[in-house]
């Protein structure tokens, strides 16, 4: 089992699409996607004049930017993935947190201050996601989720994919970015511990967008997922053939 996050950040470029399609074509098995679109959310709250603000790689969304956040991420960004894999003979289902309650959040609480609608994954529906794959599907699933009460809620896709990769057992989660890996002065870290990561968060190494990253992947470790890759398409071409590529994140 594999779950796959696609960096947001790649979900515009048709080339890029085009490539993760061929790839995901050609694993072995059915993986599970879980896609940002942070980048484009963005650019569609500006479009819309709507103030985007970040807490350490986190959205801080009140009413009105998420409503925007659904609009881009379960509208725009979903249909663009889901198009370009159907295109490339994937049968791929875009879906969200929300759809069949696959994935339940609660409110995050930061340190950095109120997010607003932001929450965090308590519980995932690994029964109907696998019953997706055992029926031949390939779920991409865009991180909106709602809670236990009913309320919807914007989620960090790197926080779902560490919960659905622990949720089904995965034996990978690979968070495919726009980067080879974590870097330090511009050269890729082949291998982390949880320690090392948090060590250079603090240093400033690791910062905004890649920290949800490399925690959600310290997590996922912790929560029993065999390996957690940080890495770019090549990368992932060259993993899934069996070679070293990216940031391997391990227990100590």
């Amino acid at each position: 089992m594999l779950v796959i996050k696609v960096s947001g950040s790649e979900l515009d470029s048709p080339r890029f699409l085009e490539e993760l399609a061929k790839v995901i074509a050609h694993l072995p098995g059915r993986p599970v996607l879980v896609h940002g679109g942070g980048k484009g959310t963005s650019a569609l709250a500006a479009r819309l004049g709507v103030r985007s603000r970040f807490v350490e790689g986190l959205r801080v969304t009140d009413d009105e930017t998420l409503d925007v956040v659904v609009m881009g991420l379960v509208g725009k960004a979903s249909t663009q993935l889901v198009l370009a894999l159907v295109n490339a003979g994937v049968p791929a289902l875009g879906l969200s947190g929300v759809d069949a309650g696959l994935v339940t959040v609660e409110k995050l609480v930061h340190a950095g201050g109120d997010l607003g609608w932001v929450g965090k994954p308590v519980a995932v529906n690994a029964g109907r996601l696998q019953a997706l794959l055992e029926a031949g599907f390939v779920p991409c699933l865009a991180p909106v989720s709602r809670s236990a009460d009913g309320k919807l809620y914007n989620v960090n896709a790197d926080h779902v994919a560490q919960a659905v990769a622990a949720g089904l057992g995965a034996e990978a989660l690979v968070f495919l970015t726009n980067v080879p890996g974590v870097l330090a002065d511009g050269e890729r870290l082949p291998r982390l511990t949880p320690p090392q990561v948090e060590r250079l968060i603090e240093e400033g190494t690791i910062r905004d967008g890649m920290i949800p990253k490399v925690r959600s992947a310290c997590r996922a470790i912790g929560a029993g997922v065999r390996a957690v890759v940080i890495t770019d398409l090549a990368g992932l071409r060259a993993w899934a053939h069996g070679e070293p590529a990216g940031t391997r994140i391990v227990a100590e």
